[in-house]
């Protein structure tokens, strides 16, 4: 694991954890004795923290750093194993997939990226609902978000808020909802899907070979998963 990548961990861990106990970062900063911008570099991934440092922020959340050795990316393999055991329709459900769905506005749209991978049965990690939108429909995709409630990814904060809300604005085409979290993919013109059918609903998504042409955080995790169907034989 590279050090960036580390410091990335890290952070992540450390907002996370915050998160799950509703402190905002000031609060976890007076807890544990530290600024809050130590705390927004940490998290942003823009500083590693040191020990101590991390020590301190993590036993004001009641928890501890336990630290071990795995071969490179074992996580994901493990989790792809995981995935691939399990019902498609019981990650659909997972998700909240469906509810999400019914409640966008009525605007041409597909599915896309690791979610259209999934409804095409690749065991592949999802957790946000990804969708193509044309450019001409956006400020009818920006009063929806407005009126549930949506906030933008901000990567410099690596956090959702304190951004515009609009695709045209520079950022991240990433938005949490009251429904669940949302990635676009904004394009001219919609790709061509295909239709797959789950529990008599029908989901018009993007075909796995051109995901793999298209998509390429989709693209790594289908090559990571057929790697391992070769490696076991499959």
């Amino acid at each position: 694991m590279s050090s960036a990548r580390l410091t990335t961990l890290l952070g992540a861990t450390v907002r996370r954890q915050r998160h799950l106990r509703d402190l905002s970062q000031r609060q976890l900063a007076e807890l544990a004795g530290v600024s809050q911008t130590v705390i927004a570099r940490i998290e942003r991934g823009d500083r590693a923290p040191n020990v101590p440092v991390l020590e301190r922020l993590l036993a004001a959340m009641d928890v501890q750093l336990v630290v071990g050795v795995e071969p490179l990316d074992a996580h994901l393999d493990a989790r792809i194993d995981d995935l691939a055991a399990r019902p498609i329709a019981e990650r659909i459900d997972e998700l909240d997939l469906d509810r999400l769905l019914d409640r966008l506005p009525d605007l041409p749209q597909v599915i896309t990226g690791s979610t259209a991978a999934l409804l095409q049965g690749a065991p592949v990690p999802v957790d946000a609902l990804e969708i193509a939108l044309r450019w001409q429909d956006s400020k009818q995709f920006t009063r929806w978000l407005e009126a549930n409630y949506g906030q933008r990814w901000n990567a410099r904060w690596g956090e959702f808020g304190g951004v515009w809300l609009e695709p045209e604005e520079p950022g991240e085409h990433r938005w949490s909802t009251r429904y669940g979290e949302i990635r676009a993919t904004m394009c001219d013109e919609l790709p061509t899907t295909i239709e797959v059918r789950h529990d008599g609903r029908g989901y018009q998504v993007v075909p796995l070979v051109e995901l793999e042409l298209t998509e390429p955080r989709a693209a790594d995790l289908l090559r990571r998963y057929r790697a391992r169907q070769l490696a076991d034989g499959g």
